[in-house]
């Protein structure tokens, strides 16, 4: 049976080893290249899903969302949006009723991607709602990955310019590493099945 923890203690996190994405990145910034990953992502039943904005540090300040992540298990496809915008084609993944897109705290990129487009989200799952279902309280991305899937995952790129026109390859993994997480977050509470226990309090 697998045992979790209702709130995963920060020196148990903290003791877990490091892990980011592994597959095939996708870094597209233009029509050729989105039209060449229109399959994989036309064929895929679950995508994880993230967005990257450029932080702003001042008030009233605020960006355009900069890169659109969808993954699954092996592959992430990064598209820069300032270069792209939303295509017709992407507008209909995200509205696809019959594609899961699942992640953390997803109401604010949706809504940030619907200033430069207006699309009807279609089949989002949100993982914090799915993991308060099975009572898991600490459901930030981090800590639901290292309370479900055994691993860290590092935060240390989210503050970076996102809207720079090349990213490190830092900022790539970073990317790619939090979009496939949600798909693997997701798929883990999927297969849970009830087959688990709840460690309260950490204890």
């Amino acid at each position: 049976m697998n045992e979790f923890y209702e709130k995963i203690p920060k020196d148990v996190l903290n003791e877990l080893p490091i892990r980011s994405f592994e597959g095939d990145i996708f870094f597209i910034d233009n029509e050729k290249d989105f039209k060449k990953v229109l399959p994989f992502l036309r064929d895929a039943e679950i995508l994880g899903f993230d967005t990257e904005t450029r932080p702003a540090f001042k008030k009233g300040i605020t960006y355009d969302v900069a890169l659109l992540q969808l993954a699954t298990s092996d592959k992430a496809f990064l598209f820069k949006l300032d270069k792209l915008r939303l295509p017709n084609q992407l507008i209909n993944i995200l509205e696809d009723k019959t594609v899961i897109k699942t992640g953390v705290a997803i109401r604010d990129d949706l809504k940030a991607l619907q200033k430069l487009r207006k699309f009807t989200p279609g089949a989002f799952v949100e993982l914090q709602t799915f993991s308060d279902k099975y009572k898991i309280e600490d459901n930030g991305l981090k800590n639901l990955s290292g309370n479900l899937l055994g691993f860290r995952i590092s935060k240390s790129a989210k503050l970076t310019d996102w809207s720079k026109d090349v990213y490190t390859e830092a900022q790539l993994k970073y990317a790619a590493t939090d979009a496939w997480v949600s798909y693997e977050i997701y798929l883990k509470l999927l297969s849970l099945n009830g087959n688990f226990k709840i460690i309260e309090n950490g204890l």
